[in-house]
C-alpha cells in the first residue's frame, strides 16, 4: 500500500477503502496458500464439522437431531435423487457479551434469536468460532438487546471429484431446517420472533429455507413451522447459474474482490457450484428457485410472495453484486419496497463483514442493521 497518487480520481475516503480492500485480498490469498500447504502435510488440524462439536469457550455446542418428519414437496423429490437424509449435526450458541452462550430454554416470550448459516461456497468453513465467518453472530448479538443469541447451524459441506462426492443439494437445506426446528419446537422460540440470516452462500441457504417455509406453509402432511418472522442477507450467492456473467457485468470487472473468478473453470467458484448440484447437474442451476432465486434465466420461477421483511446487504466492488441487485428488484417487487431494505457499501469487498472490525464499512453496516433490528 503506498501513498496516494495527486492525479488520483478518488477521495481519500474511497481511495482508504479500496486499499484496505486490497490488503485483505492479499492477506486471504496468503493465509490460503500457507493453509493448503499446512494442510497437504498434516500441519494444522482440519476445520470442525457436522461429525463432532468441538468446545469453545466463546461458544455452546449443542446437538440437533435431524427433522426427517418435515420433508415434503420437491424437497422430498430431491432428496431421494441425491440420496441423501436428515440427521444429527451440531450446532454452536452464541451470546452477547456478559451472560452464557446459550439461552434457558425454554426461552423467554418475545424473545427473538438469530439462526445464522455461514458462507463458504458450500464446500468450506464452519460454525464453530475458530470459523473466519463467525465474526459476524458474535456481532449480530450485540446489536439489539432483545436479541441477545445466535444459533449457528453445522450444516454438511459438499465435495465432488477428486474428493469423495458428498452432501450435495439438498443436504445443506435438510440441516437449515433442522436448525429451524430446534428453535421453534426445542428451544421454544415463536417463528415470527427468529431472524435467519446468512452470508454468501449461508445466504443462499438463508432463502432456500425461508422459501420451502413459506411455499409449504400449512401443508397438511407435515407438522412444518410457521416462516420466520425476519430474513438478514448478508453479501449472498443468489445466482448459481452464470446467468449474470456477461460482459461488463460486475463478476467479470470487479477483479479485485475477495471472491474468485466466477468463470474460471478451474477455480474454486465453478468447484463449488459442480459440488453443491450434484447429480442434478449444472443446467438445474439455472431454473431452480431454491438454487439460484436471482436467476436471469427465461424458465427461471422464483417468487418471493410470503417472503418476510428482508435486509440485504452487498458490496459495491464485490462480483456477486448484479446478481445480489436482481434479487433485491425481484423482491421488492413481490412483497413491496418498504419490506426490502438495502444497503450497498461503497467498494466494499465481498463479505466483507467477516472483516469487523477492520473493514471500514462494518461500523456504518451493523448500524444500519441494528436499526432495521429496532
Amino acid at each position: 500500500m503506498g501513498p496516494r497518487n495527486q492525479n488520483c480520481i478518488l477521495s481519500p475516503s474511497v481511495y482508504c477503502q479500496c486499499q484496505v480492500s486490497c490488503l485483505f485480498i492479499q492477506k486471504k490469498r496468503h493465509v490460503d496458500y500457507i493453509a493448503a500447504c499446512l494442510n497437504s502435510v498434516g500441519g494444522i488440524p482440519p476445520f470442525p464439522d457436522h461429525h463432532a462439536i468441538l468446545p469453545s469457550k466463546e461458544a455452546q455446542g449443542i446437538w440437533i437431531d435431524g427433522a426427517p418428519e418435515l420433508i415434503t414437496g420437491d424437497l422430498k423429490l430431491w432428496t431421494a435423487l441425491s440420496k441423501v437424509e436428515s440427521t444429527r449435526i451440531p450446532g454452536y450458541w452464541f451470546g452477547k457479551k456478559g451472560i452464557v452462550p446459550e439461552p434457558k430454554i425454554p426461552v423467554q416470550p418475545g424473545e427473538r434469536v438469530f439462526l445464522f448459516l455461514h458462507g463458504g461456497g458450500y464446500i468450506v468453513l464452519s460454525a464453530h468460532p475458530r470459523s473466519l465467518t463467525s465474526v459476524i453472530p458474535r456481532s449480530l448479538v450485540e446489536l439489539n438487546g432483545t436479541v441477545p443469541h445466535a444459533l449457528a447451524v453445522e450444516y454438511r459441506l459438499s465435495s465432488t471429484h477428486p474428493l469423495p462426492d458428498r452432501h450435495p443439494f439438498p443436504t445443506a437445506l435438510l440441516d437449515a431446517l433442522a436448525g429451524y426446528n430446534y428453535l421453534v419446537n426445542v428451544a421454544g422460540y415463536h417463528p415470527s420472533n427468529i431472524i435467519v440470516a446468512g452470508d454468501s452462500a449461508g445466504g443462499n441457504l438463508a432463502l432456500a429455507l425461508v422459501r420451502y417455509l413459506v411455499e409449504n406453509k400449512g401443508v397438511s402432511d407435515v407438522p412444518l413451522p410457521s416462516p420466520p418472522g425476519s430474513l438478514l442477507l448478508l453479501s449472498p450467492w443468489t445466482d448459481m447459474s452464470g446467468s449474470h456473467d456477461i460482459l461488463g457485468s460486475s463478476a467479470l470487472t470487479n477483479k479485485e474482490d475477495i471472491f474468485e473468478n466466477l468463470t474460471d473453470k478451474a477455480g474454486l467458484a465453478p468447484y463449488a457450484k459442480r459440488a453443491f448440484v450434484g447429480p442434478h447437474g449444472l443446467g438445474m442451476a439455472g431454473t431452480n428457485r431454491y438454487i439460484s432465486p436471482a436467476s436471469l434465466h427465461p424458465l427461471a420461477n422464483a417468487r418471493f410472495t410470503g417472503f418476510p421483511r428482508t435486509f440485504i446487504q452487498a458490496g459495491g466492488a464485490e462480483r456477486l453484486l448484479d446478481q445480489i441487485r436482481t434479487l433485491r428488484k425481484k423482491m421488492a417487487a413481490d412483497i413491496g419496497e418498504n419490506e426490502v431494505t438495502y444497503y450497498e457499501a461503497t467498494d466494499a469487498i465481498h463479505d466483507y463483514l467477516a472483516f469487523v472490525p477492520w473493514h471500514p464499512a462494518c461500523p456504518s453496516t451493523l448500524e444500519a442493521i441494528q436499526q432495521w433490528l429496532a
